[in-house]
C-alpha cells in the first residue's frame, strides 16, 4: 500500500526536508554558541572579580559561584532565544534538568583534563588548557547542545503530521 499525503497537501521531497532541518539545527547551534561565549566570559569575569576581591582566599567558592551564575544565565538565554519556540514544561522541571545536564558537561571537560594530566602525563599549563578548554569544552558543548535539545527544551507538538525523517532528526539531533 502506498502512503499518500492528505488531499491538497504535497509531500516535500526528502532533500528539501533535510535541507530545512539542517538550516534549523545550524541556527540553533549558532545561537547556542553565542550564548555559550557570553556565559564563558561571564563565568571567567565573575570568577576573577570574586577571586581578587571578596573571595580572594577561596578560589573554589569563587569558581562554584561564577559557574552557577553563568549556568542559570545560560538557561534563561537558551530558553528565551535558542529554543524559544519549543514547548514550555515549567521552570521547576527545566532548570534542575538543565543544571544536571550541565554538570555532566562539566564532568566531561574535567574528565578530559584528568585523562590528559594524570593518565597521559601531560602536565604543562598549555597541555592542561588544551585538554580542558580544547577537547573538554568542545565535547562538553556537543553533549549540552544535544541533551538540552533532547530532554530540557522538548519540541512543541506538531500542528500537522511530520515525516519520519523530521521525527528522527527532532528526537536525535
Amino acid at each position: 500500500m502506498v502512503d499518500t499525503p492528505p488531499a491538497g497537501r504535497v509531500r516535500p521531497y526528502p532533500g528539501a526536508v533535510l535541507t530545512k532541518l539542517i538550516a534549523r539545527v545550524w541556527r540553533e547551534a549558532a545561537k547556542f554558541g553565542i550564548i555559550g561565549l557570553f556565559n564563558f566570559a561571564l563565568d571567567a569575569g565573575l570568577f576573577n572579580l570574586l577571586r581578587h576581591t571578596v573571595l580572594n582566599d577561596k578560589v573554589l567558592t569563587a569558581s562554584v559561584v561564577s559557574t552557577s551564575v553563568a549556568a542559570v544565565s545560560s538557561y534563561f538565554m537558551n530558553r528565551h532565544w535558542t529554543w524559544k519556540d519549543r514547548s514550555r514544561t515549567g521552570l521547576a522541571r527545566e532548570l534542575p534538568m538543565f543544571l544536571l545536564l550541565s554538570a555532566v558537561g562539566l564532568g566531561i571537560s574535567t574528565g578530559c583534563l584528568a585523562f590528559s594530566h594524570y593518565l597521559l602525563g601531560y602536565t604543562s599549563g598549555l597541555a592542561d588548557n588544551i585538554a580542558k578548554n580544547g577537547f573538554g569544552l568542545v565535547l562538553g558543548m556537543v553533549w549540552r547542545f544535544w541533551s538540552f535539545k533532547r530532554w530540557v527544551f522538548r519540541p512543541a507538538p506538531a500542528a500537522d503530521q511530520t515525516t519520519a525523517l523530521e521525527d528522527a532528526v527532532n528526537t536525535t539531533v
